[in-house]
C-alpha cells in the first residue's frame, strides 16, 4: 500500500513507529481500531472462492474511497475482522459501507435481500502498542483458531501472509501462480465495482474513482498489498522475532475479554451445515430443511447440540429457529 509522507508522520507519531523501544514498557497509540461483526448473526456470507474474491476486491474500492489504512483483515465464512488506522467517524463509515455493498452483491448473487442490513458491527480502541500487536494477530489467526485447516500466513483470505516477506511477495500457496496483469481482468473489475478510472480535475463522487490501471492482480484479485499496510505492520513488530513471539502469545481471551469479539464456535460453520444435512437425512428423511415444520427442526437442533456441543446461537440460526424463542430450550 503506498502511504505518503504526511500520512506517514501521522501514523508514525499516533502508532509510536518513532519511539524507542523500551522492553516491558508499553506506549500510548491512538486513533486504531478494531472492528468485527457478529460471527452468530448470519448463517454464511461467503458461500464460495467468487463470494471471497468480491470480499477482498471490495476492500481495495472501499480503501481507494475513504482516508483510511488498513493494517490487518480477516474474512471468514460468518463473519469479518479489520483493524484500522484513521479517524473513527471515518472507519465507522467504511466499515458500514463495505457491509452495505456486501449485502447488496449477496442480494444480487443469491436473492437474498438486506442479508447484512442487522448484523452487528462492534469496534474496540487500540490504546497501547501491546495490545495492537495482539489484536493484529488475533485478527490473522481467526483461521486456524476456528478449527480451518490453514496457517494463519497461508489463509487466501486474510492478510496474514503479507507481513515480513520479501518485498512484492505474497506467499499465500493458493494464489502465488495464478498472476495475471490482462487489461480483461481490469475492465472485469471496473464493471463489477461500477467504477471509473480516474482521470486529472475530474469531480466524480470518490467513491467512484477506483483506478484498477496501476495494481497487481493476480487471477481475480487485488494483490492485499496494494490496500493492507504491511510495512506499518513490520514497524509495528519491529522484528520477525517479535511478530513470531506475538503470534504465539495472544489468546483469545486477551481480544475477547475487552468485549466486542466474536466468540470462536468449536465446529466451523461450513462444517455444521454438513452436519446439519446429514441429520435432516438420517432422522427425518428430508432433502431439506424447508420440509420440516418447527417441531421437527426443534429436534433437530436438539441432536446438534447433544453430537456437537457448538454454540446455540448458531444451530438456531443453522436450523431456521428464532433464537430468543429457543435458547431456553437447546
Amino acid at each position: 500500500m503506498k502511504i505518503d509522507n504526511s500520512m506517514w508522520r501521522r501514523i508514525s507519531g499516533d502508532l509510536g513507529l518513532n519511539v524507542q523501544f523500551l522492553k516491558g514498557k508499553d506506549f500510548p497509540v491512538k486513533n486504531c481500531w478494531h472492528f468485527c461483526t457478529d460471527g452468530n448473526a448470519v448463517d454464511e456470507i461467503f458461500r464460495d472462492n467468487e463470494d471471497f474474491e468480491y470480499g477482498m476486491n471490495l476492500i481495495y474500492v472501499m480503501v481507494s474511497s475513504y482516508r483510511v489504512t488498513v493494517l490487518a483483515f480477516a474474512l471468514m465464512d460468518t463473519h469479518v475482522h479489520f483493524v484500522l488506522y484513521g479517524d473513527y467517524a471515518v472507519c465507522n463509515k467504511m466499515m458500514h459501507e463495505y457491509l452495505r455493498r456486501l449485502s447488496m452483491f449477496i442480494s444480487f448473487k443469491y436473492g437474498v435481500r438486506n442479508k447484512l442490513r442487522r448484523i452487528p458491527l462492534t469496534h474496540q480502541e487500540v490504546d497501547t502498542d501491546y495490545y495492537l500487536k495482539t489484536v493484529i494477530c488475533y485478527t490473522v489467526k481467526n483461521a486456524p483458531v476456528a478449527g480451518l485447516p490453514y496457517t494463519a500466513w497461508d489463509y487466501p483470505w486474510s492478510s496474514g501472509s503479507l507481513y515480513f516477506r520479501p518485498v512484492g511477495v505474497w506467499t499465500s500457496p493458493v494464489w502465488q501462480t495464478e498472476c495475471s496483469e490482462t487489461d480483461f481482468t481490469r475492465r472485469a473489475l471496473r464493471a463489477r465495482f461500477h467504477t471509473h478510472q480516474t482521470e486529472s480535475g475530474d469531480d466524480r463522487s470518490s467513491s467512484e474513482k477506483t483506478d484498477f490501471r496501476n495494481v497487481s492482480i493476480i487471477g481475480n484479485l487485488v494483490c492485499p498489498s496494494e490496500y493492507v499496510a504491511a510495512d506499518v505492520v513490520e514497524k509495528i513488530f519491529r522484528t520477525h522475532k517479535s511478530y513470531s513471539f506475538f503470534m504465539n502469545i495472544s489468546k483469545d481471551s486477551d481480544v475477547e475479554s475487552r468485549g466486542g469479539a466474536i466468540s470462536y464456535l468449536s465446529i466451523p460453520m461450513q462444517e455444521m451445515r454438513q452436519h446439519k444435512n446429514e441429520l435432516c437425512r438420517e432422522l427425518f428423511g428430508a432433502g431439506s430443511l424447508k420440509e420440516l415444520d418447527t417441531t421437527k427442526r426443534l429436534r433437530l437442533a436438539r441432536t446438534l447440540r447433544s453430537r456437537y456441543n457448538s454454540s446455540v446461537k448458531q444451530i438456531a440460526r443453522l436450523c431456521g429457529l428464532v433464537y430468543d424463542e429457543v435458547k431456553d430450550r437447546l
